[in-house]
């Protein structure tokens, strides 16, 4: 496992569901979750992942909390800092889960 990688039991219980359940959706889903090599994603993309709106996903943007970059027109947010959000709150016991 990546340093920054979440465990899948801690990715569970941030969205309160059965690590079990996780599983089996995720075998579910097999590769139609997207494609786990993209290195800057989307602002709706970023916020899928983390379960958050695009709204809140871009108030967290202009507050420099998760970093993003301009291509073009376009906004891309590196797929590494969703995690290293999460796991910044994780630490900080912002997402109200015990550890």
């Amino acid at each position: 496992m990546r340093r920054d990688d979440l465990p899948l039991a801690q990715i569970a219980r941030l969205l309160d569901i059965p690590e079990d359940a996780l599983r089996s959706l995720m075998a579910d889903r097999g590769s139609a979750g997207g494609d786990p090599t993209l290195v800057g994603l989307t602002v709706a993309e970023a916020a899928r992942r983390i379960g958050i709106s695009r709204t809140k996903m871009y108030e967290y943007i202009s507050s420099g909390e998760i970093p993003s970059a301009k291509v073009g027109r376009l906004r891309r947010v590196p797929a590494e800092a969703v995690n290293e959000f999460l796991l910044r709150r994780l630490g900080r016991g912002d997402l109200g889960i015990a550890a």
